[in-house]
């Protein structure tokens, strides 16, 4: 099984690395295979809703969203990280992940999701939340912790000294685990939900 973890800081060994790798050790401990992508501090421009994801499945724009289309589509869960701006994830994450989502056509049903928020103080509720959007429309069962999933620290390495928080990603992974695990036995022997065509409205009448 593979987990596709994309690390949204612009600080590469930061606090939010810290949290990804503390989930890291235990999947790799469980036998999942692990790739951490440093996307933060990278120049990653938004969707233009121009559609032509809607033919090709890539996005127009062809950079690291096209490469981690491909990975995502092969992967069993996917972990997003972020620090904390403004009681929202940063402008990069959100950017790469309306490409990602939106500009891949292929079907996300059962994949696991995981957001980690990591801030000095305040604003990782929201920004959990944020995150958490991506995982819900698409089908995907997001994995949960023995708290919410953040981590706390302002200076590089603090994270370090946040135990709880430390504790909670390692939750987060054996649960994440165990869940990717049991949907696999899901689908070997009932197989993925039925679906039925999806249908397009507006509240215009």
């Amino acid at each position: 099984m593979k987990v596709l973890m994309l690390n949204g800081s612009p600080r590469a060994k930061g606090n939010t690395f810290l949290a990804l790798s503390e989930m890291k050790a235990v999947f790799e401990k469980r036998g999942i295979e692990c790739e951490l992508v440093q996307v933060g501090g990278r120049s990653i421009r938004g969707c233009i809703g121009c559609g032509h994801c809607r033919g090709t499945g890539l996005c127009v724009y062809d950079d690291i969203v096209n490469e981690l289309i491909r990975k995502f589509e092969k992967c069993d869960g996917l972990v997003v990280g972020t620090p904390v701006y403004y009681a929202s994830a940063n402008g990069t994450i959100i950017s790469l992940l309306d490409r990602l989502f939106y500009g891949s056509t292929f079907d996300k049903t059962m994949k696991v999701g995981a957001s980690v928020a990591v801030a000095r103080r305040g604003g990782c509720s929201s920004t959990f939340d944020e995150l958490n959007k991506y995982y819900a429309i698409s089908g995907m069962p997001i994995a949960t912790s023995c708290y919410w999933n953040s981590v706390h620290g302002g200076k590089e390495g603090d994270a370090e000294g946040d135990e709880e928080g430390l504790q909670t990603m390692r939750c987060l992974a054996e649960n994440m685990t165990f869940l990717m695990k049991s949907i696999e036995l899901g689908k070997e022997k009932f197989g993925l939900p039925e679906k039925e065509k999806k249908k397009y409205t507006s509240f215009i009448r």
